[in-house]
């Protein structure tokens, strides 16, 4: 099974959990559990970490029922919960269609 497949499968079925790191990014965004579902129901991911520092990682790009854009970073499906690294809305002053990092 492709790798957004596996994400979306596991973050449907609510397996997965949030770093303090993202836990603390989610209630200063005011970020929601449905959000992260429904971004994932229709997300990208547009980078991908292999050799991320802590375990493979990648970042996806969704948006939610009511428009809003939401980069999510995760780890890899490969444990039994996948990991909410951090989370956020992208600004568009650094992304190009809120899917390339701008130079």
């Amino acid at each position: 099974m492709p790798l957004l497949e596996e994400l979306q499968t596991k973050i449907a079925q609510g397996a997965f959990e949030f770093s303090r790191h993202a836990l603390d990014q989610s209630l200063r965004r005011h970020i929601n559990v449905q959000e992260i579902g429904e971004a994932f129901d229709n997300a990208d991911i547009i980078e991908d970490y292999p050799k991320d520092k802590y375990g493979p990682s990648c970042l996806a790009l969704g948006f939610t029922t009511a428009g809003r854009a939401l980069h999510i970073q995760c780890s890899h499906p490969t444990r039994p919960l996948v990991k909410i690294i951090t989370l956020y809305e992208p600004d568009p002053a650094l992304w190009d269609n809120l899917r390339t990092r701008k130079p």
